[in-house]
């Protein structure tokens, strides 16, 4: 059984990589793309998606939690103009493993490409990967990918036919944000990524002026960078307030109130209102632009396999916005801040360049302690899917609600992403992960660390992890020489029912840092009662009001510290007028 079982599992790793070839009986779908599109050969995730209603496209409808509808995926490799890609019961599918298990029915069904490019990287690895077209990594809205207009049909797998589908549109290019008087953009070219990745490669940032800029010449501004994920303009900040006849019946399922998009219009008005009264302080804020081929931005870290992100942004981006800007250009001066992906990102720019910012705010940060990877202990757990049991199988959440009602276990999460793409190519959240911490494979792709079909953790790349991105290993190894570089600079805020149980590896690092002594870190961790996902150290109101905050919460914290530990003769003046 056993061997049967390992050959079922190999047959299912081809089908991710190889379409198949015509069968002759059985339900298939036949796709294929016109000469409109592209006369030239394409390589790609090829994804067959279906829905059962209508209320938005098929390829809008597709996620990892309850309300998801049908994918089924391959790679394909040299598909040319006309040529028919059959996708039948050997393409993998999620949550259905199979297009037999459909259900007979009405389904609306489209196909669509994400379209890949070839990167011969430094180290002489070629891959093969979507780049970004500056929607931040969403295969669906993915600028140039092609696409079939939805079509209603009836679907039968017991009966032996073929669907044809054509994919005869083109998702159009973005347009790029215009400068305003308080919102700049900035892109430069980064030698270090360019060398990397063997093709120009680029980083971006939205900079949001003070209150008389151009007014006073001669200051120069401390920095706050807010992390995050990829940002199509500088979010929450408008110089005019939401039209009082806006429409109020939206729906927010995250936060179940209705007029939440008005809501957060008053909240960027209110942002601007504070942002130029008379005595707010003056600062830089940016939001950086890094999205990579593997996610909507790269951890802000230097890693294997995205590149030397952490060295570009910090000697190459940073530079030229406090030039152009001017910055203070000083690590007393600099402090950095997000939430989720972003909140790991401020922690671990604050620790890999220590003396270059002056304090982080972290908050929900994605896992900082891999002794709680969500639910996983990837050091002494043997399968990140299910619970070690002799006997008994249980299934590891990934997603719970603030009462602890489950929507996702791990083994959905991380087929929701197979389905999507191989080689950690999903754009998805387990995938970045890999693509960030893991070595790079002998094929040029990341080295997993969970085998996505069976769950099993490679311990030898959990050992990869633990020396280079485990935060809280890494502080509690280098204490010595770190902490005197970070006294009083770690802040970190965490709901204790974080949608994705990512308040445990804070407890963790709590643990860690109350111990500390030589010196002590005197910083801070707290938690918000029964809060989840996002919750970033507000007591006073919920998450979908905090949320909104980011750029005014921590501000106070951020001038007591400029005040007590900026040096002797720093510029401490000439910004606050």
């Amino acid at each position: 059984m056993k061997k049967l079982s390992y050959l079922f599992l190999l047959s299912i790793l081809a089908s991710q990589c190889t379409p198949s070839k015509d069968s002759k009986s059985g339900l298939k779908f036949s796709i294929s793309f016109t000469k409109e599109m592209s006369d030239q050969a394409q390589d790609g995730r090829l994804m067959l998606l279906l829905a059962t209603n209508d209320k938005a496209e098929p390829r809008n409808q597709i996620n990892f939690v309850l309300s998801t509808q049908l994918a089924f995926g391959v790679d394909v490799d040299g598909m040319k103009p006309g040529d028919d890609i059959i996708v039948d019961e050997s393409a993998f599918g999620f949550p259905l493993k199979s297009i037999n298990d459909i259900p007979a029915g009405d389904y609306y069904v489209q196909a669509l490409i994400n379209r890949y490019e070839t990167y011969s990287l430094k180290n002489g690895k070629t891959v093969k990967l979507p780049p970004d077209q500056g929607e931040g990594q969403h295969w669906n809205s993915k600028p140039g990918n092609f696409y079939s207009k939805p079509v209603k049909i009836n679907v039968d797998p017991t009966k032996a036919e073929s669907i044809k589908i054509v994919m005869d549109q083109k998702i159009e290019p973005i347009k790029e944000p215009e400068d305003t008087k308080y919102v700049k953009h900035i892109k430069i070219q980064s030698q270090k990524l360019t060398e990397f990745w063997g093709k120009p490669t680029f980083l971006g940032a939205h900079v949001l002026l003070p209150e008389g800029f151009d007014e006073h010449p001669d200051a120069h501004y401390p920095l706050m960078i807010y992390h995050g994920h990829f940002p199509s303009d500088f979010g929450g900040f408008a110089t005019e307030p939401p039209d009082s006849k806006m429409d109020t019946t939206d729906y927010s399922e995250r936060f179940h109130i209705y007029g939440y998009k008005k809501f957060e219009k008053q909240e960027a008005y209110n942002f601007y209102k504070q942002w130029t009264g008379k005595n707010f302080p003056r600062f830089l804020v940016i939001e950086i632009q890094h999205a990579t081929p593997y996610y909507d931005d790269s951890y802000a870290v230097n890693s294997a396999n995205q590149g030397p992100y952490g060295d570009a942004i910090m000697y190459e981006l940073l530079p030229e916005i406090e030039k152009k800007f001017r910055g203070i250009g000083q690590g007393w001066a600099r402090f950095t801040y997000g939430g989720s992906t972003g909140g790991w990102e401020a922690l671990a720019a604050q620790m890999f360049y220590p003396d270059e910012f002056n304090g982080c705010f972290a908050a929900c940060p994605d896992p900082i302690d891999f002794r709680a990877y969500c639910l996983v202990d990837i050091y002494k757990d043997k399968n990140a899917y299910f619970y070690d049991s002799e006997f008994k199988k249980l299934a590891r959440p990934s997603h719970r609600d603030y009462l602890g009602q489950i929507q996702a276990s791990m083994e959905e999460n991380n087929h929701y992403e197979l389905v999507l793409g191989t080689h950690s190519r999903s754009g998805e959240q387990w995938d970045i992960w890999e693509a960030t911490f893991s070595p790079q494979g002998d094929d040029g792709y990341p080295k997993p660390l969970i085998n996505k079909l069976t769950g099993d953790i490679d311990k030898s790349v959990a050992e990869y992890w633990k020396e280079n991105y485990d935060l809280r290993y890494i502080l509690e190894r280098d204490w010595k020489t770190l902490g005197p570089k970070l006294e009083g600079k770690i802040h970190i805020y965490c709901g204790d029912m974080d949608n994705y149980y990512l308040n445990d590896a804070v407890y963790k690092m709590e643990d860690f840092l109350k111990k500390t002594k030589n010196p002590f870190y005197k910083g801070e961790v707290d938690y918000g009662d029964r809060a989840e996902h996002c919750w970033n150290g507000d007591h006073d109101n919920p998450n979908y009001v905090s949320r909104l905050r980011y750029n005014t919460m921590y501000l106070p914290k951020i001038l007591k510290r400029i005040s007590e530990s900026a040096p002797k003769g720093a510029d401490v003046k000439s910004w606050r007028y």
